[in-house]
């Protein structure tokens, strides 16, 4: 497995403190004390969301851990330089992307071969990276660290850094080991509580407030003619595999993208078969108003251009999705400049502005522990 194949892919760590979506209108949470000292969170997913593939019950949020993990996900602290953070590449107004940026920037500004994809609804999802190399969310930010375009540094380090805050040298000193043991009753640091923390801030990052949202769960003007039109034309053309209310089916597949002279083959440095070559995972399409660029490698700057990819670009290569090959041979999409524009509205009610701007998701401006 090649670091090279994980670069700009920090899927890690997320988001605040307590978020928990009953519905996309309201977050609930019910707290009560518990006999450890720390304040349990009661996790709910939105009432029209499947079931999440995370398993809570063996690592129960709360309020301490929580707010850990979100201390973790911004700080340097986690690098080799003490300046790059998860949210340097997955930042809140950009739906936890790296807004402006092909392929992201790690440690020495070094370029990464990948776009960084967005951080949201990690709790549902059966595996990370463009190429699907984690399937764990605990184990995830291990990449990202280890990485040497990304963090470049290690467990070990890290550890050695946290158990020596406060930092006298820093302005706004943070005390690690106060922390993890308002989180798991003891001071001690290792890998495990560090991963965990990371997990409980990123479940709390469930984005299911948008306009679609408010329709799906009964508002029937939330959305305009144009957008129904569009969702109409979404559903027949693109729900396949941008499916459910997670806007994907979490599969890899050959969207017909030529390769860059990079020639990143995806899933194949992975698994080694021929047949998943050149196949990347299927990105949720929620906030995809605010991600840009798009594909793997940030190739395209506006929806325009990824539907006109699909319509006229699709190359027709040894792994390509039989969905993008017509019954007469051709490849890609049909699809009228019109029915375009209505796809791209439709799209652009995914778009959850209380995501991007929720309070609890984000940087509590600690900025670099050391």
């Amino acid at each position: 497995m090649k670091w090279q194949k994980y670069a700009a892919c920090i899927l890690p760590v997320c988001i605040v403190s307590v978020w928990l979506a009953c519905s996309p209108k309201t977050a609930e949470e019910e707290v009560t004390p518990d006999k450890e000292g720390t304040t349990p969170i009661e996790w709910k997913k939105p009432a029209h969301f499947p079931d999440p593939v995370y398993d809570i019950s063996k690592n129960p949020l709360t309020e301490e851990g929580v707010e850990l993990g979100r201390f973790l996900f911004y700080d340097g602290i986690l690098s080799r330089t003490n300046q790059i953070g998860c949210g340097t590449c997955h930042q809140q107004q950009a739906a936890f992307t790296h807004h402006g940026h092909e392929l992201s920037h790690g440690v020495d500004d070094l370029l990464g071969i990948r776009n960084s994809p967005a951080v949201q609804n990690v709790a549902w999802q059966t595996s990370f990276f463009w190429d699907g190399g984690v399937h764990d969310l605990d184990l995830l930010p291990f990449n990202p660290i280890q990485n040497p375009v990304e963090m470049d540094t290690n467990v070990p380090d890290i550890i050695a850094k946290l158990k020596n805050t406060p930092d006298p040298k820093s302005k706004i000193p943070v005390n690690y080991p106060k922390m993890f043991k308002e989180a798991f009753g003891t001071d001690e640091i290792n890998s495990e509580r560090i991963m965990k923390a990371l997990s409980q801030f990123m479940m709390t990052m469930v984005s299911a407030s948008s306009k679609y949202d408010f329709y799906k769960l009964g508002d029937a003007n939330a959305l305009n003619a144009q957008e129904k039109e569009g969702m109409l034309l979404f559903q027949k053309n693109c729900s396949t595999c941008h499916q459910g209310e997670l806007f994907t089916d979490q599969s890899m597949r050959n969207n017909g993208l030529m390769p860059m002279p990079g020639d990143d083959k995806g899933r194949f440095d992975i698994t080694g078969a021929e047949q998943d070559m050149y196949k990347f995972k299927v990105p949720s399409l929620r906030n995809v108003g605010y991600t840009a660029p798009y594909m793997h490698d940030g190739r395209y700057h506006t929806l325009n251009e990824v539907l006109d990819h699909y319509t006229d670009s699709v190359q027709k290569l040894g792994t390509l999705d039989p969905l993008l090959i017509r019954a007469d041979g051709r490849t890609g999409l049909s699809l009228t400049s019109s029915e375009k524009q209505s796809i791209i509205a439709f799209l652009r009610t995914l778009s959850d502005e209380q995501f991007i701007s929720n309070p609890k998701l984000a940087d509590p401006g600690i900025g670099n522990a050391l």
